[in-house]
């Protein structure tokens, strides 16, 4: 069995959230899981557990009733004494050893209820956190000195950042590592995955997380991107405007976490989250920015496997706002329809052979794990991402804003170019990590390389033809603490035109073998403030890239093609739109009609199938198509979906049918397609259409 679909849920199994995906991850441990895991088994689901790594309903370990002794001193905590919490009585943990071997203790008796594999999610420590007793007995073990305050200098601020990823990181590698082991000593086998948001939305909100370090670890099989509408509307600047660009932010998010197994056997799920964890939007907005990062995600064909939502009960029992009734109410059955056309959709990209109508330059922006760490400057206040934005100095906003990293990456993409943040450390663990890339912009300016050997993997891609745009004024006071660079080098910058056998003092395109570099000396938050200094960044990469002998190729959208499917968007703040011609079936719209010609303007996305690219039966379906069998001028099916839902599944039929049998219908004679309609059962309808 596959598992290229699957959700988390942590409420008891519900017929009207029981998606029909290949596998559900139970959620939370408790004394009802047993119980939970039981009944979603009996639904035919293979079934994984998750939990939170961190945080959790963990009393028995604060108060002392696993050990005898009370643990509050391994709460984050912050300057003041105070736990950062995730609810009452639920800390962030310091992830001690003693909290690892209680975490690994808790998840024990899983292992005898036949689960698959267990995600340990959002293994987090924030930033602002790092004064509990438990962190500087951390601190004094792992660096061989006192615990210093991290917001006392630059380089405490840094170190305190690594050390928080490295205690993320053991306590991973100690749990999966241990259990796993138990696991195959008993004759059974269990993988481990760990759910986490991207490294570009952990940047921002000012939370380290392992990251790139996931890879080392030999018994974590895989991760899930945590990408969706409550981290991709973060609000970013572009030409001096400060906005959310879900599509935008989405679609670098993927970008980035692709990297977390990329050049691996491990599996990667992105997540998509039809509502989001802020309760007071309407269905409305929830439904528009869901399209923006479903289709953000289906930009990146390297993918095929998708969490396609966390917590069903939230979404199909739950009333919200509308734009349409002062009420809360529930979900619209339109929505309810679209949302399962798309889950269903996705189980059929696998294995697509992709094209993309755009074979120009690739782009990619460096962004490195140690950015995670520089979320402070002396002097600036910048708060935490709590949207005090108003009330902070420019170089605040800029530092809430990561304007660094958003000042090199959206103006090549609101350019017309295919841009895809790369983490920076896999450049010396992953063979290939550029190959598909054409030019590189990086900057030291809000993150920095933690080793030499970075660089002459730098060297060696752009000896071979590659571009490298380096973007920097040496004002970063990170530049100055203790690292392999200091002493030797102003900032890592210099010993990287060294590799690089150039000089980084001169801002002219410079000759590497077949390759060329241009160091250019700007803030790289700079090119966030106006649409003049934007296009300035695009003028200077155009040159790199036509000094490459490849064509600038600005374009107003940006698409792929994935077997018969066509997904694109035009970015919200490109300079024009598209018209797309041909005969598709929309399966963004819950009728699924077919269009001839669709006209897009900035900020709209596409998901389409091409009716002309093969002569498949099924089109699309709000359901789960099983047990298709065609006889002659007769075809049957079962289709599965949550109890009540409107089904509607649309079959390639040139001709209309004589009888149908389970559904209602209608026929299309101009366009051959055959749409039956019937509510939701789980156990599925038999339907039957006769020719």
């Amino acid at each position: 069995m596959s598992e290229l679909t699957g959700f988390q849920e942590q409420a008891p199994y519900d017929e009207r959230t029981d998606l029909r995906t290949d596998f559900v991850m139970v959620y939370g441990l408790n004394e009802t899981t047993a119980e939970r895991i039981q009944r979603w088994r009996d639904a035919g689901y293979r079934i994984h557990l998750m939990t939170g790594v961190s945080w959790g309903t963990y009393q028995d370990y604060l108060y002392g009733d696993w050990d005898g002794q009370r643990h509050w001193d391994d709460a984050q905590t912050v300057a003041d004494g105070s736990p950062i919490l995730h609810g009452k009585d639920i800390p962030y943990m310091v992830p001690t050893v003693t909290f690892t071997d209680y975490l690994t203790d808790k998840l024990r008796p899983v292992l005898e209820l036949g689960v698959e594999m267990i995600h340990l999610e959002e293994p987090e420590f924030w930033a602002r956190a790092g004064y509990s007793p438990a962190f500087r007995r951390e601190w004094q073990a792992y660096f061989g000195e006192p615990w210093q305050d991290p917001y006392s200098s630059p380089e405490a601020h840094f170190r305190a950042g690594q050390l928080k990823q490295h205690l993320l990181t053991r306590s991973l590698d100690r749990v999966t590592t241990v259990l796993r082991d138990e696991a195959l000593r008993a004759g059974r086998d269990i993988r481990f995955s760990v759910p986490t948001h991207s490294l570009l939305n952990y940047t921002q909100w000012q939370i380290v997380s392992p990251e790139s370090t996931l890879r080392e670890l030999p018994s974590v099989h895989g991760a899930i991107a945590q990408v969706w509408t409550g981290t991709s509307r973060t609000p970013n600047v572009y030409a001096g405007r400060r906005a959310e660009r879900t599509f935008e932010t989405a679609y670098l998010e993927y970008g980035i976490a692709q990297d977390l197994t990329r050049g691996t056997k491990r599996t990667l799920w992105f997540l998509h989250d039809p509502i989001e964890d802020q309760p007071d939007r309407t269905w409305q907005d929830y439904l528009a920015n869901y399209r923006r990062t479903v289709v953000a995600s289906l930009l990146h064909p390297e993918i095929s496997n998708f969490e396609v939502a966390p917590w069903p009960h939230r979404i199909f029992t739950r009333p919200y706002r509308s734009e349409e009734s002062a009420e809360r109410v529930p979900i619209p059955a339109a929505t309810a329809t679209s949302y399962l056309i798309t889950m269903n959709s996705l189980r059929d990209l696998d294995g697509r052979e992709v094209h993309r109508d755009n074979d120009g330059p690739q782009f990619g922006v460096l962004l490195s794990d140690t950015a995670m760490f520089q979320r402070w400057r002396p002097g600036v206040v910048s708060g935490h991402y709590d949207g005090l934005q108003d009330a902070l100095a420019v170089e605040g906003r800029e530092l809430l804003n990561f304007s660094d990293f958003y000042g090199l990456a959206l103006p090549p993409l609101f350019c017309g170019q295919q841009v895809r943040p790369v983490q920076l450390e896999n450049l010396i663990t992953t063979p290939g990590a550029l190959d598909d890339l054409d030019v590189l912009i990086l900057s030291y300016e809000f993150q920095k390389p933690l080793t030499p050997a970075l660089h002459y993997a730098l060297a060696a891609w752009v000896g071979q033809g590659g571009s490298l745009l380096y973007v920097g004024d040496g004002s970063d006071p990170y530049h100055q603490i203790r690292q392999w660079w200091t002493g030797r080098y102003p900032t890592p910058a210099q010993h990287l035109a060294e590799a690089l056998g150039v000089s980084a003092r001169s801002d002219a395109i410079q000759a590497v073998g077949a390759g060329r570099v241009r160091f250019l000396d700007a803030s790289p938050a700079d090119f966030t403030g106006s649409a003049d200094r934007a296009g300035e960044l695009c003028d200077h990469l155009r040159a790199l890239t036509v000094a490459g002998g490849r064509d600038w190729q600005p374009g107003p959208w940006l698409s792929v093609r994935r077997g018969p499917y066509l997904i694109g968007a035009v970015p919200s703040e490109a300079r024009g739109g598209v018209t797309i011609t041909g005969r598709y079936l929309d399966l963004l719209d819950p009728q699924l009609p077919v269009i001839t010609s669709r006209d897009l303007e900035p900020g709209d996305v596409i998901w389409l199938r091409d009716l002309d690219h093969d002569d498949a039966l099924v089109l699309a379906s709000a359901g789960r198509i099983r047990d298709l069998d065609r006889d002659g001028g007769r075809v049957s099916f079962r289709c599965e979906a949550p109890l009540g839902v409107e089904v509607i599944t649309a079959l390639r039929s040139p001709e209309p049918p004589s009888a149908v049998d389970g559904a209602e219908w209608t026929h299309d004679p101009a366009d051959g397609v055959l749409r039956l309609r019937h509510p939701g059962l789980p156990a599925g309808t038999t339907l039957t259409v006769t020719w």
